[in-house]
């Protein structure tokens, strides 16, 4: 599958730049799959707006993987976005497919994810701690032959590796790469991608989406202006594959919307850019900074729990959860940020969600 073979409607809703959440994952008290509130938070996503969702990703936890739960939780997110009717109707949506693991695995979970009629993967290296960066090149180059790929450069904090500008140039340069997700969480880090992206001249086919959920706002805002043969090359963040979106959805569309028209115009206001801080904030609690992102996945969970789409904060791994204080961070955020949160939204709609 080439990223020409993606249908155009719903190519045009990765280029122009969408709030993609990253999935979350359901389970009940036992730790199973709750198959009933994983479609509702599908639901969610879909009519809050997402142009699409990411599923199989960091926030629906690698470790699915190891529970035979991959291709079931792929499964039932496609089945759902086919046959949920959002409110304002159909319309177009990209769809991601997390893939993990060292080479093999990779091309299987692309194979699967292909088949189940995602539209492209995002390619987690962390399993390749150690390799070359040739060795990661022929990685990216054997998956990108089964299906389109979203780049992934994921923080060390949370697993993964140290990418230079030089491995993004060549990893730009393979022609089944449609986008680059940047989430390593560092400015310095965040450049390296784009100016590789720059200097494989593939600023036209690779669509850049933040992942920096630490510094969503200035990186939608910014324009990023780097030389090349002697000539200015600017180039932006258009959209946005984020866990911190994986809650508060209905309110990051209403942002992202904001910020478009905002750019468009050539008018950014000091109470645009006021937003950048306080959606830093409220990250601060959802991932746990306080503690080195331990609670990352459950301070997501919490909120969803809190508007009543998840009965728990479980995680496949036991020894996640909540830490000490964090709990108390989340009703603080919550409570000084009330434009930033859609409990409104998710109360109104969410029995029709868990039906």
């Amino acid at each position: 599958m080439h990223w020409s073979d993606i249908p155009a409607d719903s190519l045009a809703v990765l280029r122009r730049g969408s709030v993609i959440p990253a999935h979350l994952l359901a389970l009940d008290a036992g730790r199973k799959l709750d198959e009933r509130r994983q479609r509702a938070m599908t639901r969610y996503y879909l009519d809050a707006g997402a142009g699409g969702v990411a599923v199989g990703v960091h926030s629906t936890q690698f470790a699915i993987r190891d529970v035979g739960l991959y291709q079931p939780v792929l499964e039932l997110a496609m089945q759902t976005a086919r046959e949920w009717e959002p409110l304002g109707g159909r319309r177009p949506l990209f769809m991601v497919a997390g893939l993990a693991g060292r080479t093999g695995q990779a091309v299987r979970e692309a194979g699967i994810a292909r088949g189940l009629g995602y539209h492209a993967g995002l390619l987690s290296l962390a399993a390749m701690k150690g390799a070359s960066e040739d060795e990661l090149i022929a990685h990216c180059e054997a998956v990108a032959q089964v299906m389109p790929l979203v780049g992934f450069y994921l923080q060390p904090a949370v697993g993964g590796i140290h990418l230079p500008a030089g491995f993004w140039r060549r990893f730009a340069e393979i022609d089944n790469v449609v986008a680059i997700k940047m989430a390593p969480f560092n400015r310095y880090r965040t450049l390296d991608v784009i100016r590789g992206v720059v200097a494989a001249r593939a600023e036209e086919r690779v669509t850049l989406y933040t992942g920096n959920d630490d510094h969503i706002v200035l990186d939608l805002l910014a324009p990023f202006t780097f030389m090349r043969d002697g000539q200015a090359v600017t180039v932006r963040i258009q959209g946005g594959l984020l866990g911190h979106w994986s809650v508060w959805t209905k309110r990051a569309v209403e942002l992202l919307e904001r910020i478009h028209h905002a750019v468009a115009a050539g008018v950014v206001t000091p109470e645009l850019l006021a937003l950048d801080a306080q959606v830093t904030d409220c990250n601060a609690a959802l991932f746990d900074v306080a503690h080195d992102f331990h609670g990352c996945i459950a301070g997501c969970h919490e909120v969803l729990r809190r508007q009543g789409l998840l009965q728990g904060t479980w995680c496949l791994d036991a020894n996640e959860g909540l830490s000490p204080g964090q709990a108390d961070e989340l009703t603080r955020v919550q409570r000084d940020y009330p434009h930033l949160v859609d409990d409104g939204f998710v109360a109104a709609n969410r029995e029709r969600w868990l039906s």
